[in-house]
């Protein structure tokens, strides 16, 4: 069965809310599932990588229960199961980094594998960092990808870490508590995605967890025969999932779109978006949670460091084909180690649409473009659907995306979403 977002070219206004943080509620639950007791998780986001976490922490021994209003996870205390065991992370890159991490922290062997998207993602510099500190890496593909076996016990000591990308830290200030003995990691160079490293130490701090860190974040100490203690939270919107209705609101509104429910004081580093659009000219306000989007005449291009927050590339890269001059979107190599190399991609399927687009080995250069309407591959990656669905609202003629299913990954409600807003898109299956 194929499943096609079909987009025709629309104006937007009214209001959504928008769904919980995706990293967040992964963080929570695979940390209530190390803890010494019961967390509870309120109004996590369900969605296909959460379950995802959800199913690999019960099968390490956790047991979760789900309501409505949240999830309540008894967990482990930091001890592994003494038989072999094997994770299915689907197609969830943040639950496959962090549970390679925790699983680097018990006797037994653990398989960790994923979906075919999954087995493309390298994890090579962070199995190396493990190994400095106590783990054995007994399988895995070329460049440390899917299916790996991995299993300690983790004794600590001095690591060095890749800082490409935050998924080959985090896994490491996870596992380091759980150590025998204390533990150093050194970021080599710079480090990307420090929002994300900021949201794990706020978390480990949440769980009790002790650690040093300099303020440059590229030096940690943390002792080891640490306990996670169990914690309640409620997890805040998700700025990753806001950046599309948002964008799109910038693109396509003909009145207000009002966005609710996002705090701009939680340190996700996806917010980072909002200062790039002002930048480029859009007007909005934030009262409280509340985000008030205006309508926009004359955007205009600027260069833009993406270090920080590389999922908001394929999004940008739309936003950059309504803009006056040329939109750079750089230093933002890690996206090509995504879901799919979305650099890449995102030049390809544009430039189907009619995108005056070039890539780099770093990123993008976007040009003002008269984008068309066309069939286009969201390669199974959601944010590359979103993003292209948005192009299509603002693109004359039919935007048919092949492999509209994947949304489902993060944001489950973004069709129905934006439809309320005015969107003229539809899911069509084909046998």
């Amino acid at each position: 069965m194929n499943v096609f977002l079909t987009v025709e070219r629309s104006k937007l206004n009214g209001s959504l809310r928008i769904p919980p943080s995706k990293s967040h509620t992964i963080r929570g639950v695979i940390m209530g599932g190390l803890a010494d007791g019961r967390s509870v998780l309120l109004n996590p986001l369900e969605a296909a990588d959460t379950l995802s976490a959800v199913r690999c922490v019960e099968a390490l021994g956790a047991k979760a229960e789900r309501s409505p209003s949240g999830w309540t996870i008894a967990g482990i205390g930091g001890r592994l199961p003494s038989a072999p065991k094997s994770l299915y992370v689907g197609n969830s890159g943040t639950t496959l980094g962090n549970l390679i991490g925790v699983s680097s922290t018990g006797r037994a062997p653990i398989t960790l594998d994923g979906d075919e998207s999954i087995r493309t993602r390298p994890f090579g510099p962070l199995l190396r960092s493990l190994e400095q500190l106590g783990a054995t890496v007994k399988e895995s593909g070329p460049g440390g990808t899917a299916p790996i076996t991995i299993h300690g016990p983790l004794r600590g000591g001095e690591a060095d870490v890749d800082g490409r990308t935050s998924i080959y830290l985090t896994p490491l200030l996870l596992a380091s508590p759980l150590a025998a003995g204390p533990s150093i990691l050194r970021v080599d160079g710079r480090l990307n995605e420090k929002g994300y490293v900021r949201m794990t130490l706020g978390w480990l701090r949440i769980c009790g967890i002790e650690l040093t860190m300099d303020e440059a974040l590229l030096n940690f100490s943390i002792p080891g025969r640490q306990t996670y203690q169990p914690f309640e939270r409620t997890i805040p919107a998700d700025f990753s999932s806001a950046a599309f209705p948002a964008c799109a609101a910038v693109l396509a509104a003909d009145g207000d779109v009002v966005i609710d429910g996002l705090d701009f004081a939680d340190e996700q580093g996806d917010k980072v978006l909002f200062e790039f659009l002002r930048k480029m000219g859009v007007s909005f306000d934030i009262e409280g949670r509340r985000l008030t989007i205006h309508p926009t005449a004359t955007l205009q291009g600027i260069r833009i460091d993406l270090s920080g927050a590389p999922d908001a590339l394929p999004i940008l890269a739309v936003v950059g084909c309504m803009a006056e001059g040329e939109t750079v979107l750089e230093n933002v190599a890690m996206a090509r180690i995504k879901e799919t190399d979305r650099i890449t991609v995102m030049c390809e399927e544009l430039a189907k649409m009619g995108a005056d687009i070039e890539e780099m080995a770093d990123g993008l250069i976007v040009r003002k473009s008269a984008l068309h309407g066309t069939t286009v591959d969201g390669h199974n990656d959601h944010r590359v659907v979103m993003a292209l669905a948005v192009a299509g609202l603002v693109a004359d003629g039919t935007t048919r995306i092949v492999g509209a299913e994947s949304v489902r990954i993060t944001y489950p409600t973004f069709v129905s979403s934006m439809r309320d807003l005015g969107a003229r898109m539809r899911i069509d299956e084909e046998g």
